[in-house]
Formats: structure tokens, sequence, C-alpha cells
């Protein structure tokens, strides 16, 4: 411990001076106040993204079980394309292909673009857990809740969905830790996140064991927090009378 300098953290990004209290004041910038900065690009790049994906995901695994081969077709098809190409080339396609293609584009901030490359790819995984979940409950949930007069989709709102998103929250935990862990992507389209802080800032301070030591911590930390929320989420909406979630 003795040769690791943590000071590096109070120190001025252009002078090289330690700033009293680590935080930089009058237009001065520390490297802690430029982790802290980056730290927030990361959660609001998942955060933003794991709301696409939700939202996108869960439409796409619905229309996955589905009693038309239309929509179960546009849900596989949805699914199966952005499952199966790397996340970094669909980065790389969303900020250097899809403007080309749609000039409308270009004028969106590259901060968007990877949310939704990111959002997207993280949807068809998303997709597949929430079919599974839907597809593993009773048939007999859908048929009682046709039986009794609802529509598909009111016996989807008030029946199937309740039940199976309790089923998939373990998995979408996962999911959602992995977002976070995913989010370093955007640092290829120089958004300033964890990681292109970690690269950055080591090349300058030539202190990379303190500088990747503290962006692992914050990336453990906002895992460890998504975990710990999920949880909590989970032992709220279990249905009571089963196996509680671990603690």
């Amino acid at each position: 411990m003795s040769n690791f300098d943590w000071q590096v953290f109070c120190k001025d990004t252009i002078e090289g001076e330690v700033v009293e209290r680590c935080f930089g004041s009058g237009g001065s910038i520390t490297y802690l106040d430029w982790l802290m900065s980056a730290w927030g690009w990361t959660l609001s790049v998942a955060l933003l993204a794991l709301l696409v994906a939700l939202v996108v995901g869960s439409m796409m695994g619905i229309l996955r079980t589905l009693p038309s081969k239309t929509w179960v077709l546009v849900g596989d098809a949805w699914t199966e394309l952005f499952r199966n190409i790397p996340l970094l080339v669909q980065i790389f396609l969303w900020y250097h292909v899809v403007p080309a293609l749609i000039p409308a584009l270009k004028s969106v901030p590259s901060f968007v673009l990877v949310v939704l490359g990111l959002g997207f790819f993280t949807s068809a995984r998303i997709a597949e857990q929430v079919r599974a979940g839907i597809q593993s409950l009773p048939k007999g949930q859908r048929y009682a809740g046709l039986a009794m007069g609802m529509t598909l989709a009111q016996t989807y709102r008030y029946v199937i969905l309740p039940n199976a998103f309790r089923v998939v929250i373990p998995p979408l935990t996962s999911e959602s830790m992995n977002i976070i862990k995913n989010s370093s992507v955007a640092f290829a389209v120089s958004i300033a996140e964890l990681t292109q802080f970690a690269m950055q800032a080591q090349e300058e301070t030539s202190r990379g064991i303190e500088i990747y030591l503290a962006v692992t911590g914050l990336y453990f930390a906002s895992a460890f927090l998504v975990n710990r929320i999920a949880l909590f989420i989970e032992n709220r909406v279990r249905i009571p009378g089963t196996s509680g979630a671990s603690k």
C-alpha cells in the first residue's frame, strides 16, 4: 500500500498540482472531479439503455407468445438480429453507418446513439427471458382468463404478465448488472464514461493501479446496488406462500 499514490485524484488535470480537499474550484478540475463525472455518464448510459431494453424487450417477448405467426415472426426476427451481432459492432453501426443511411440522425448526440444501441442489444436478451417466463406458466391461466370473458389483451394484462414478470425478475437482475458493465463500450465513441476516464487518466498520470482500482470499485458498487434493489423488488412482489429470494 505504501507504493500507492492516492493523491493522484486530488491533482489538477491541467497543472498536475495537488488541490486541497480533492475537488477543483474556480474552474480547475481534479481527477476526482473527472472520475465522478465519468461515473455519472456510465450510470446515465446504463439506466437509460435499461429503460429502452425493458420496454422494447418486454414488447418483443410478448409478441413471441401471441397466437399469431406474423407477430411471432416479428418478435423472433428482432431477437435474433440484435442477439447475434456483437455489441461493439452494433455501437459502431449506430455511430457510423445508421446516420449515413438516415441523414436526420447525423445531428443526434453520440450519447443517444449509444443508449439506443445498448438498449436494443439488451432488449433481445430480455425478450427471450420474457418469452420463457410467459411460456413457463400453465396454459390454463390463459384459458381461464378467456373463459371469464376477458379479451386476449386483458388476459395478458391482468393474468399472465403479473405472474410472468415475477418469474423473470432474477434473470432481469443479471441483465441490469450486465448493462452497467456493457456500458463501457461507450468509450469507443468518445463518451467520457469510466472506461475512457481510466484509459486517459492512466496515460496522463502513469498511476494505472490507483486509477483502475477506483474504476473497478465504482463498477462493482453500481452493479451491487442494482442487485440489492432487484432483490428488494423480488421480495416485495413475491406471491405469499412461495419460497422467497435469498438474502
